[in-house]
């Protein structure tokens, strides 16, 4: 009995000694690297950093944080971030955001406010720290910008893991409920008010692969470009309208897309009175865009539905025989 007590005791002193040495290097891992940021000529401050939760946790608070990329010019401040993990599984980590931050651009300033932004983060081992897979829920999530717009959204979720077979690859997907645009931009896609303030649901899958991988680096020195992008599905339901588009695209180096993607919509007219009232579409040119669309509809066995693909070659980007102008650049700073 003395003798198995001896060892509990020892066993425990062991463990207690493997938690302080693991917290203490957790604490200094993120030190040393805001450190190294500050070096290279980053705006790289906090005012607190603690690792807590023994015996099982290290549940770390960094408090009054401030970071600023000055290549890019993007910035982002939190009265806390929080990183939480297992103990004995320090490569699978909650990430926690207050319910209030604050991004930085050499455009705008955004305030972001949520009643829950949480995110689950799997890393592969090893020094790197690449990303495995990931969740990311939001509730009651509001951008507020300094130039006058806002949008929010009820409850959304992005997940990502890797692609079986496909290094640098992901399986992207993301799920939202009451999606509410700025409100310039509704007033725009919906002059006549004929549609609800909100999309109820919106769904995305799509699998998107970069030219490196999503690792500490990527925050660190680049961020990883896309260099295709195949979705799976993508539907969208608002009011009357209901939106659904799959294909496959091609990105070169200077984010320029090539390919296609088929877009099944109903209730078409609707959709375009809302392109020409946004200015996506010249008025002009309604008369004569409606009879070509009328004229794809058809083809598809149902004057109300529109199916049709948006083509991107060149630089440039169709929908059916429409010429719709320049493609937009896939690129992410």
């Amino acid at each position: 009995m003395r003798r198995l007590l001896v060892v509990v005791v020892v066993a425990a002193i062991a463990y207690g000694g493997y938690w302080f040495i693991g917290a203490r290097a957790v604490e200094s891992g993120l030190a040393i690297w805001i450190d190294q940021r500050r070096t290279e000529g980053w705006v790289a401050d906090y005012s607190t950093l603690n690792t807590r939760g023994f015996p099982n946790r290290f549940d770390t608070t960094i408090s009054d944080i401030q970071l600023a990329d000055p290549q890019t010019g993007v910035a982002w401040s939190a009265p806390f971030f929080q990183i939480l993990a297992l103990s004995y599984k320090p490569n699978h980590v909650i990430a926690v955001w207050s319910d209030e931050q604050i991004i930085g651009t050499p455009f705008q300033t955004i305030t972001v406010t949520n009643d829950r932004m949480l995110g689950s983060v799997v890393l592969w081992p090893g020094p790197s720290l690449e990303l495995n897979r990931s969740v990311l829920e939001l509730e009651s999530f509001r951008l507020d910008s300094s130039l006058g717009w806002s949008a929010s959204l009820d409850r959304g979720q992005l997940s990502t893991r890797p692609t079986v077979g496909k290094p640098d690859t992901y399986d992207i997907e993301f799920d939202a409920t009451g999606l509410r645009p700025s409100r310039d931009l509704l007033a725009a896609m919906n002059p006549g008010g004929t549609l609800p303030d909100v999309f109820e649901t919106m769904h995305v899958e799509t699998t998107i692969a970069f030219d490196a991988p999503w690792d500490r680096f990527a925050i660190e020195e680049r961020r990883p470009q896309i260099t295709s992008l195949d979705l799976d599905i993508l539907q969208a339901n608002w009011g009357r309208m209901d939106l659904y588009a799959a294909g496959e695209l091609d990105v070169d180096e200077n984010g320029v897309p090539t390919g296609r993607i088929t877009v099944r919509a109903k209730n078409w007219r609707e959709m375009l009175q809302l392109a020409v009232a946004s200015g996506v579409v010249a008025k002009g040119l309604a008369p004569t865009i409606e009879r070509a669309l009328e004229l794809l509809a058809g083809m598809s066995g149902n004057p109300k539905t529109l199916d049709a693909p948006l083509s991107f070659q060149n630089g440039l980007m169709s929908f059916g025989p429409i010429p719709l102008g320049p493609a937009p650049h896939l690129v992410i700073r």
